[in-house]
């Protein structure tokens, strides 16, 4: 590792939490920003776990070649409880500090900026989030890296689904990813024509999607897909149609489409936005801005402080909510 130049400024860069596409979208921006301004990268690898264990590069041009079409993160990520205890800050800190890393961006949820927000408090070091995560459920942005890509890898699942759904006149279930979070069903759903929801907290879903079911199905429809939000259990799904089943006689088929949809090349709006947000975040560095997610609120540019970040989750929109209840039933 090269050692720092006196009076130059090194940025570090990491990805924590799960992965979405167009972090490295993300990762290239970050570096290509701060090459224009002079600044110094250092990729640090496997997320928090990199920061403690030192798994420090400087970046180079070549690291950030032909990484943008690519789904993941080249930097790897990690979810570690270390970080979480005073002993693994501790050796991060020291980290940093022998390296001479000046701030630290990370892309990631609200897990990773609870803990930057953590760090930067104890250390002072400043620290910089950009969001990058599926489920798009971080209060500060209206888009977070990876969502559209998921809901597009959703829907091209659902609309091959649909077609074998016709040709054999059968009911099918696609659970989608959101743990925390009802868009990518709610999206998807929408975007596939999906004939019913279920999503987490609705009571009376099960209700509902039997007497809907039951009513479309013997007024002559033949086929069915219904969208289900994966929620706190994923494979929720199967329950489900074994209840359709004991209500309605109705056999159905369920597909669960778990982990694919955090993979694929990202799409031209996650690529875009990435670049967005990793340039504005090296801006937002040179500015001394600390401590603030760099998200994108009405197509402007917002720095939001992370104790409003992380106070909980992002509820999707009422006006979306009730667009999939007109058209999904």
């Amino acid at each position: 590792m090269n050692v720092k130049a006196p009076g130059s400024s090194r940025i570090g860069v990491l990805t924590s939490g799960g992965d979405a596409p167009g972090m490295n979208a993300t990762i290239r921006a970050i570096y290509r920003a701060a090459y224009e301004l002079d600044i110094e990268v250092i990729g640090i690898r496997r997320g928090f776990t990199g920061l403690i264990e030192g798994d420090f590069f400087l970046m180079e041009r070549s690291h950030v070649a032909n990484i943008i079409h690519l789904g993941g993160t080249t930097l790897g990520t990690s979810r570690t409880e270390e970080f979480k205890t005073i002993d693994g800050r501790k050796k991060a800190t020291e980290n940093i500090q022998n390296i001479g890393i000046d701030a630290l961006l990370i892309i990631g949820g609200d897990g990773s900026f609870r803990g930057a927000s953590l760090f930067s408090d104890e250390t002072g070091i400043p620290t910089i989030g950009i969001p990058g995560s599926i489920d798009n459920d971080i209060p500060g942005t209206d888009f977070s890296i990876g969502f559209d890509t998921a809901i597009n890898t959703a829907l091209e699942a659902i609309d091959k689904i649909r077609d074998t759904a016709i040709s054999h006149g059968r009911l099918f279930f696609v659970e989608v990813m959101g743990r925390s979070s009802d868009l990518i069903a709610i999206e998807s759903g929408i975007a596939g024509g999906a004939e019913y929801l279920v999503l987490p907290g609705d009571k009376n879903a099960i209700i509902n999607l039997c007497t809907q079911i039951t009513n479309a199905f013997s007024a002559g429809k033949r086929y069915a897909i219904v969208v289900v939000a994966e929620g706190e259990r994923p494979g929720y799904s199967f329950s489900i149609a074994e209840e359709v089943y004991n209500k309605t006689s109705i056999e159905s088929r369920v597909v669960i489409l778990g982990h694919i949809q955090r993979g694929g090349s990202p799409t031209a709006r996650d690529r875009v936005l990435a670049a967005k947000l990793g340039v504005s975040a090296v801006y937002a560095y040179t500015k001394g801005h600390a401590g603030v997610m760099v998200g994108e609120l009405r197509r402007s540019i917002a720095l939001t402080p992370f104790d409003k970040v992380i106070v909980g989750r992002q509820k999707p929109e009422q006006n979306i909510v009730r667009l999939a209840k007109i058209l999904t039933k």
